[in-house]
């Protein structure tokens, strides 16, 4: 995998198992690869893989099974979702807010592209 310099390993690879989960390449209950073999396919310290396998178990969308691995939670989607939309409006909207400011276009100017996009 490729890693942009924009953002932490650790949150890019909590994007690649989000996608995983919405694509659903890991379905629900269904155990995830373990943090050595994500670690090894990504070629990333465990250490990194292990912190973002933490931070998706604080937002219910993985479980751990003592023993056994991590799971995809019932509620992944939904939980995802929620952490996505919350990322949106606290980061990447005011970025775009700011830059929309910065290069002086105005609201009204992007309306046509956001009807276009749906």
């Amino acid at each position: 995998m490729d890693f942009s310099e924009n953002k932490p390993i650790f949150k890019q690879i909590i994007d690649y198992c989000y996608m995983q989960i919405v694509a659903d390449a890991w379905e629900t209950d269904q155990r995830i690869p373990s943090v050595k073999e994500l670690s090894v396919a990504m070629s990333v310290n465990n250490r990194t893989v292990l912190k973002a396998f933490e931070e998706m178990q604080e937002e219910n969308v993985i479980y751990q099974k003592r023993g056994l691995g991590y799971f995809v939670s019932p509620d992944a989607r939904k939980n995802i979702n929620r952490v996505k939309r919350e990322e949106f409006f606290a980061t990447t909207l005011p970025e775009f807010l700011n830059q929309m400011k910065t290069a002086g276009i105005l609201p009204e100017e992007i309306t046509p592209y956001i009807t276009e996009s749906k």
